[in-house]
């Protein structure tokens, strides 16, 4: 693995991970920003995602769907099936809350629950990238 490739990995990592800790900033937070947690729950899982299809040289499209990622995943590595419920949770909140028409945000528990899957993602995609 050339150094370019190992830095997109990295790249791809990082933004994971400050989009779970933005979720969880606002998570507890007194007020109530429970879109915007979800919203960057399915963004960090998203993230990590793209840095393992990096990691794998695997072209993806530009692409919100996280159930499309996991699949693409799933190419390399079959257990990447096992984050399938996690995706059908996580793809929604790419939109679902972010513009008028619906409900203005999640109830908090389903904000919990997003949370819960943003960090299985990112642990399960971390435990299976090449060591730096």
């Amino acid at each position: 693995m050339d150094d370019a490739q190992l830095e997109e990995i990295q790249q791809w990592l990082i933004k994971s991970q400050r989009d779970l800790k933005v979720a969880q900033v606002l998570l507890d937070n007194k007020e109530s920003l429970l879109d915007a947690v979800v919203y960057h729950c399915q963004q960090s899982a998203e993230k990590a995602l793209k840095a393992y299809l990096a990691s794998q040289n695997k072209a993806f499209m530009k692409t919100h769907d996280v159930d499309v990622l996991v699949g693409l995943c799933s190419s390399s590595e079959p257990d990447f099936q096992s984050l399938q419920e996690a995706a059908e949770i996580l793809t929604p909140y790419a939109t679902e809350f972010r513009y008028p028409g619906g409900l203005i945000e999640p109830e908090r528990r389903d904000a919990e629950e997003a949370l819960e899957m943003a960090v299985l993602v990112l642990k399960y995609v971390t435990q299976r990238l090449p060591k730096q």
